[in-house]
């Protein structure tokens, strides 16, 4: 039997990834009070093949108290997925929805989440899988899901976004390394290929064409490649990988693309793709 205890911070999509793994075949229940969970253990040790993987999400809501957590499971085979995301994103969340924190005190919501950081703390540590949904899409959640707990990857606690910009609209302010390709030749200058992006064949030629572009791609990836065990061992969950040129259109859409290609290929940590301002001169011209 799997037996997966699900939870994390409020708002950080525990309830998303239930509903998520009880469409792969897992029996869930959301929010079982902790003083039945000894009950539950006692089931979950006679066999059966109606109740083979079993999902729990568990939370702060109604003062739960997870210091008798530990105990509980001692005796019981389990693992423990943590969805993790940053406060920013987690008081627009609660904002859009117009709900409560549980732990907020007078409607602070920031006062809450340290609250419940604080409370959560040692359970997150024992999480053998910790997922930051802070810039995930819900189809890219259920990637990650499925990769673990239906694919039985080995899974590293790791999501790298690899993010394409303009330096002319700003470098992304949640960008942990940030790479300036501009050295390289502009196809904006050749009138043919300025209204295409780094999506299409004809700038891709162009910018790989130059032998800076490969060498550079070929120390980027080497470096990456040696900064992520690093990243993993440090507790790091989110990797933002920001590549810009001038306005975010060819060169380091193509850039970016290709490093996503190449972290593409691992399948024990998530990676996804983003190109910031690949429209926004097309946008401004309109206007």
């Amino acid at each position: 039997m799997r037996f997966v205890i699900v939870t994390g911070m409020s708002g950080a999509g525990k309830s998303t990834a239930l509903k998520m793994l009880e469409d792969v075949g897992y029996f869930c229940i959301d929010n079982l009070p902790l003083p039945l969970l000894p009950k539950l253990a006692e089931l979950l040790k006679v066999p059966s093949a109606e109740f083979n993987k079993v999902a729990l999400g568990i939370d702060i809501r109604g003062g739960q108290n997870f210091a008798d957590l530990d105990e509980t499971l001692k005796d019981i085979s389990h693992e423990m997925l943590f969805l993790e995301a940053g406060d920013p994103v987690l008081v627009k969340r609660y904002k859009e929805t117009r709900r409560n924190h549980p732990l907020a005190v007078h409607g602070n919501i920031w006062e809450g989440l340290e609250r419940e950081r604080s409370i959560l703390s040692p359970i997150k540590r024992k999480a053998e899988y910790i997922i930051d949904t802070s810039l995930l899409l819900t189809r890219e959640l259920k990637q990650e899901l499925n990769k673990i707990f239906v694919d039985n990857h080995e899974y590293k606690n790791l999501y790298i976004t690899v993010v394409s910009f303009g330096f002319k609209y700003g470098i992304p302010n949640d960008a942990d390394l940030v790479f300036d390709v501009r050295f390289l030749p502009n196809p904006y200058y050749i009138e043919e290929l300025r209204p295409k992006t780094g999506n299409d064949r004809e700038i891709q030629q162009y910018v790989m064409s130059n032998g800076n572009a490969e060498e550079f791609l070929v120390k980027l990836r080497d470096m990456i490649e040696f900064l992520i065990p690093q990243y993993i061992a440090e507790g790091k969950h989110q990797l933002v990988i920001g590549i810009g040129c001038t306005g975010g259109k060819h060169r380091s859409v193509t850039l970016a693309n290709e490093l996503y290609r190449h972290l593409e290929k691992f399948s024990d940590y998530g990676v996804r793709i983003e190109h910031r301002d690949i429209e926004k001169d097309a946008v401004r011209k309109a206007e």
